[in-house]
Order: C-alpha cells, then structure tokens, then sequence
C-alpha cells in the first residue's frame, strides 16, 4: 500500500500532499531522502531505501526540472508496488499542466490524484495477469519450435533449421584451405605472381625456374660461407673502474645526515616549534575563478561547436539551436557532453562508479529543462557538473576542532581525536607532525595516546614525535589492548588537564574483521569526539573500497544501538599527484564525511584546509 506522495518545490516547499492515504511517516524519511540523494548528487538512483527503528519505507520520486518540481512516492518496503513509477509519471504531466508559481495550494488535484492511482493500479493488474499467461504459451511455443526442427531433415538426421546440407562440407574445406595456408602460402604467393606476370603480357615474364636455380645458387653459397672460419675479430676492451684511493684525510662533503647521538641512544632534537613558522591550516588560499585564460576558452569554444556539428548535423543547425533555445534537453542530447565529463574525470583519478553516477545524476537534473538561448548543451552540462561537485565537497556540517575543544574544556573532560586508516597511509606522522603542531600554535595542551600496539616501531615512532614537539606521551607497550590503553589515556589526561587526546591506532586493510573488530572495540568504549579517515591522495577506485568498508565494518560490529561512522577524512601526500585530485572526491562522495585537513609536505608546518573552488576547478580542466 502506497504511505504517501508529495509534491514540493526544489526550494524546500511542499505543494500538496495525498491526505486521502492519511498516513503518518515514521521518522524523517523525506529529509534524509534530501540529505543523502538530492543534495549529494545522487538523484540518478531509481529509489531509495530509509532504515529507522520501526519505519522501513522504500522511497521513489522523479523531476520536472523546467518548473523546479520534485514528485515523491513513499511505500513500505517489503511491498513491491509495481504502479509506482507510472503513478509519478502521470502525476508529474498532470500536475504541471495546473502549476502556477504564484500558488501554494492544490486542493482540487486530490481528485485527480484519486483517478490517477486507480488508473495505475488497474494497468499493473492488467500486465500482471498477461504476464501470467503468456508463460505457458511460451513454453508451448518453444517445444513445438524444437520439433519443427526435429523433422526438417527427411534422411532421418537431425539438424537445425535453416541450415544446408552442404554447409557443413563448405566449412571443412575452408577449415582445411586455413590449415594449410601457412606452408602452403609462400607457393601459392609464386603462382599468384607467376599468374599476373602472364596476363599483364610483359616481355621479361617471370620464369619459375630461374627462381629454383637462383635459390640453388644462393643455398650452395651459405654452406661455402659457412665451411669458411669468419675472420677474427679483436674484442672490445671493457671499461673498468678506476681504483678508489683511500687516505686519512677526511672527506670534504658530509656524508651522515643524521642527527647527532649521545651515549645512552637518545637523539639530541631541538624543539621544532623554535624553528618552524605558521601553520598552512592559518593561512588563507587565494583563488580567482577567472583564471582561465582566453586560449583555454578558444580551445573549449571550438571543441563544444564540433560536438554540436557532429550531433545536429552541421554548423547553421547548431548556430541556429544556441541563438533560438531548445525547447527541451533529452537525454540524447546531453549523452556526448556527459561521456567527455566523464572520461576527463576518470583521468584526474575519480573512480568509475562515482564518476558514471555523477554523471547520471546531471543528467537527472537537466532532462526536460529549457536550454537558454546563446548557450551550448556543453556548457550547460559543465556548469551542472561543477555546481554538483561544489555541492559534495562543501562539507555539510560545520566541525571546527578548535571550538569543540574548548567547548569540552569548558565541561571539564579532554577532546578525543581517533586516527584510523589502511596501513602506511601516515596515520601517525600526520597525528604528530601536522595536527599536534598546529593545536600547539593555537595554545592547547596535547597528549598522545600510543594505541598501536601491534606494528613493531610505532610506539619508537610516536615517542620520537613527542620529544621533538616536547608534548606528552602516554604508551603501555606492545601486545596490550589498545581499547583499554586509549581509556586509560583518557583517564590520564582528565588527571593532568590535558585539552586534547591523540589517539593513534594500527594499520589495517579493510578486509581484516579481527582488527576493524577490535578498531570497533575502541570506538565504542571510549566514545571519541572525531573519528579522521587517514587517506592517500594518491589512491582511485580504491578510496571506495576503503572507506565504504571501514564505514560498513564500524557500524555492523557496534554493540551500540547507534552505530558510529567516520566523521572527517585527512588527506595525506596530497603533494605528489600533481592534477590527479580524484580520490578527494571519490572519498567525500562514498562517505559523506568532509575532507578536514591535507597534507601536503613532511614539515610540521605543511597542513592545508581542502579548497573546494580549486580542486573543482582541476577536476573539469
């Protein structure tokens, strides 16, 4: 039974409402249908599932992208409602026939609504029963097809139809031409020329003969040449390396980089802050949108009026099309502009799920919609495409760090940031050297927290960190259980007053249950404040596959009713990929979860905010 149809404006208004059906929706199943598709670019789906305690609806909905309207369905989801779709289609060309903007209320289209579900609902009945029927007639047809062709060969052999008596011998002696072909080719290739050289009537007529004697002739001369011993011919001497002269005499250059080490084994390290400036994350990055230059849009220019001419036909037609408008955009107009977006977002290193459903979801929201006049459908599609991404990457929760610490600080209790992440991405590296530095900057006390007690070296390496920044350290070795070691350090900085808790964790693939078990384990105890997803920009399709998992393994090994996701990712070696800022995208859109910080060097100071116009701008170059 259908819950529930609406009709609301892009804008957030509601139109009208079904209030013959009368039913109440259980949780907020129309607002996070906005939250997770609409505003996430993910309205190319064709439904959407809405999980709640005690309400489980399946929700299905269409456009009608000239007008700004949005026609929802909501049914409970273990029906299969097979009038659904028709419903919304006619709903959606009945009802934009009475839209008017101005109006806000549409009390007589509940009659139409009435008419319109009974008429949907005696067509699916309709294609039930023939679809019923038909079945048997199938299989009938299908048996008496098979004896047709049992009895079309009257020597009592059975054969398909439509096939000849001689087929099969043709095939054999093509099959056997083939076999032979490849000794048999290099005489059949004389002959052929033999042949030409005949019917061409030439006087110097190629003679077979003359050919036997000649390869007679030059057989006799390779076994003369090689009875003759070869000519000796004097080796190259090999260049060798010059002996190296030792004397006592220091070298000039300095060879060991290392920093000095004293006689107990503790490195003698200054305190990094002395030597380093400002954090990256305080500095504001300039960006100008109308950067392009007028080459670039020469270039754009001439591609987008080939694509028209090869779609319409020629040059006036296109000409004409971007000077009057388009009546309406269909989908076959904008599938040449989308494959380009497409193929140019693969190469800036986008995973191909994400990309082809970016994609579907343009062109969800421009099918049917007026093209303006003096526009191309390319630049259209572009203009689409980069407000989608703007939407995605703009995170849609604030999280400022610094006011949430001071806001727990202000409740007596330290903040807790919890480092998770696949092996070697630099979880610990960038907990110690980008995020621990700039909490320094800001005046906050930090500890660390050494719950990677399963890599052999992490605590050595957070001990290290910890000395340079001259920040304490709070660790219980190897082979412990890092739920309990983080609750203990926890415990120890609500002691010491300390504002911030680090928690680094261990590596682990996202297919490994024991570990993402025991990660789970850790989370639920210790509640932290911010989960960070520790990424590699340099990773594709497998950002999906990482945070997905990591996301699913959280939420299905939590023993709370409320599971706990990712809530922010760090985006680590973001200097090495040059305009390859696909995985950014592919994580942000595959969790939900914003890109907090990026790395981008391996000082203390190299820490960016993520700058959205930029890395929009790099993916549609």
């Amino acid at each position: 039974m259908l819950e529930q149809l609406l009709i609301f404006t892009r804008g957030g208004l509601i139109l009208w409402t079904c209030k013959e059906l009368g039913n109440a929706l259980k949780g907020s199943p129309i607002d996070t249908l906005i939250r997770s598709c609409l505003l996430e670019e993910r309205s190319g789906d064709s439904s959407y599932n809405y999980d709640a305690p005690g309400a489980t609806y399946t929700l299905k909905w269409t456009f009608h992208n000239e007008l700004g309207l949005i026609f929802v369905a909501v049914y409970n989801k273990i029906l299969h409602l097979l009038y659904v779709d028709d419903l919304l289609s006619m709903v959606k060309q009945e009802f934009s026939e009475i839209y008017d903007p101005k109006r806000t209320v549409y009390n007589e289209f509940d009659d139409v609504f009435r008419q319109l579900r009974k008429e949907a609902e005696a067509r699916a009945e309709e294609l039930k029963k023939s679809k019923q029927v038909a079945k048997p007639s199938n299989v009938s047809s299908k048996k008496q097809g098979q004896a047709k062709v049992t009895r079309s060969d009257g020597n009592g052999k059975q054969r398909s139809n439509g096939s000849s008596k001689d087929g099969g011998d043709s095939d054999s002696s093509k099959s056997h031409k083939l076999e032979n072909g490849n000794a048999n080719g290099h005489q059949n290739g004389i002959e052929e020329t033999v042949v030409k050289s005949k019917e061409n009537g030439s006087s110097g007529a190629f003679d077979v003969n003359k050919l036997h004697k000649l390869r007679s002739k030059g057989a006799k001369k390779q076994d003369n040449v090689a009875i003759k011993a070869p000519p000796k011919v004097e080796p190259k001497k090999k260049a060798t390396k010059k002996n190296r002269v030792w004397d006592d005499s220091p070298p000039e250059s300095k060879l060991d980089f290392a920093d000095p080490v004293d006689e107990r084994g503790i490195e003698n390290m200054e305190v990094v802050a002395e030597n380093h400036g400002e954090s990256m994350m305080d500095k504001e990055e300039v960006f100008s949108s109308d950067s392009e230059s007028e080459s670039e849009k020469d270039e754009k220019a001439v591609k987008d009026s080939k694509l028209n001419e090869k779609k319409k036909g020629g040059w006036f037609s296109s000409m004409f099309q971007s000077i009057a408008g388009k009546a309406n955009l269909e989908k076959s107009d904008l599938e040449p502009a989308l494959k380009a977006l497409k193929d140019r977002l693969l190469t800036k290193n986008v995973a191909e799920e994400i990309a082809e459903k970016l994609c579907e979801s343009v062109a969800a929201s421009l099918e049917g919609k007026k093209l303006a006049s003096f526009t191309r459908v390319s630049s259209t599609v572009q203009a689409a495409m980069e407000a989608a991404l703007v939407r995605i990457l703009t995170p849609r929760r604030s999280i400022d760090v610094l006011r949430d610490v001071h806001a727990a600080k202000e409740q007596g209790r330290p903040y807790v940031i919890v480092f998770v992440g696949v092996n070697g991405v630099g979880k610990s590296t960038n907990l110690a050297k980008v995020v621990a530095y700039w909490l320094l900057q800001h005046k906050v006390s930090v500890m660390m927290a050494a719950c990677d007690t399963f890599r052999s070296g992490a605590v050595e390496q957070l001990r290290t960190h910890a000395r340079r920044l001259q920040i304490p350290i709070f660790e219980k070795g190897y082979e412990r259980d890092p739920a309990v070691v983080a609750k203990e350090a926890i415990q120890e900085a609500t002691r010491n007053g300390s504002d911030v808790v680090l928690v680094d964790t261990a590596g682990r693939m996202q297919d490994n249950e024991p570990l993402m078990r025991a990660l789970s384990k850790l989370i639920y105890l210790n509640n932290p404040d911010l989960v960070l997803f520790v990424g590699e920009a340099l990773v594709g399709n497998d950002a999906v596959d990482q945070l997905s998992k990591f996301n699913q393994k959280l939420a299905d090994l939590s023993n709370s009713p409320s599971s706990r996701v990712i809530d922010g990712i760090v985006l680590t070696k973001f200097d090495c990929i040059d305009d390859k800022v696909g995985a950014a995208l592919s994580m942000v859109y595959i969790s939900g979860a914003p890109v907090m910080f990026v790395g981008c060097g391996q000082s203390y100071t190299d820490l960016k905010k993520l700058n959205v116009k930029s890395i929009v701008k790099t993916l549609l170059k």
